[in-house]
């Protein structure tokens, strides 16, 4: 843990026995550090993105309903691989800003990473916080883009912005890691190109590592809890 005034960020390491996806994986979420462990990976197709679930923001809800949503019927997707701490054995607090640190390769030039926070409620709601894309080309620089060999890993860092939350006891925290968030995040067509010009999208395996080289890690910033 890093000291960070009153906050402390607390890292949860993404784990699994390469199932993790969708609700009847065996993603989990744990402050212990991976060893040697295989990786997740999904088929990513932008013919059939995931739809966009409720969201953290204001000022569209003509077209996307804006608040907490249940995530399950997303998280049923073999498009997304799902991260579940254990039930919390005392309240959490959660505040400030959430990051991602991803350690990834996909059969495309280009593709996306989406993350979605979630508060797992006792009765299994599990409730939107906060979300984040990150587009890769851009993954180091929004003005010099770069495209990725396919097959080689990369280090993402996804911006999930920020919320402030207590978790209750008996609650679970959960991660969600995909690739598309649509409409709420445009679709990438994994070619390249700009949505504009492309005609046939391509579907990319993606695939996301986390094993003692690949610390894949979501970082939380922690309040006590009085």
């Amino acid at each position: 843990m890093i000291g960070l005034g009153h906050r402390v960020a607390s890292l949860d390491f993404l784990h699994s026995a390469g199932k993790a996806n969708s609700l009847g994986g065996d993603g989990s979420l744990s402050t212990a550090a991976p060893r040697s462990e295989p990786s997740d990976r999904y088929l990513y197709d932008p013919a059939n993105p995931a739809p966009t679930v409720g969201w953290p923001l204001c000022c569209d809800a003509l077209h996307l309903k804006p608040g907490p949503h249940d995530q399950r019927p997303v998280e049923e997707r073999d498009d997304h691989l799902v991260y579940s701490t254990p039930a919390l054995t005392e309240d959490l607090e959660v505040t400030g800003p959430i990051t991602l640190e991803l350690f990834a390769s996909s059969s495309a030039v280009d593709t996306d990473f989406t993350a979605k926070f979630v508060d797992v409620w006792p009765d299994g709601f599990a409730q939107n916080l906060t979300e984040g894309i990150v587009r890769a080309r851009y993954r180091d620089s929004r003005e010099q883009p770069q495209f990725m060999n396919p097959g080689q890993t990369y280090k993402f860092t996804l911006d999930l912005w920020a919320t402030s939350n207590i978790s209750r006891k008996g609650h679970r925290l959960r991660l969600e890691v995909s690739s598309s968030n649509f409409p709420r995040f445009d679709r990438n067509l994994n070619t390249g190109e700009d949505g504009f010009s492309t005609r046939q999208p391509v579907a990319a395996t993606n695939v996301i590592f986390h094993d003692a080289q690949h610390l894949s890690a979501l970082i939380l910033p922690i309040v006590p809890v009085p």
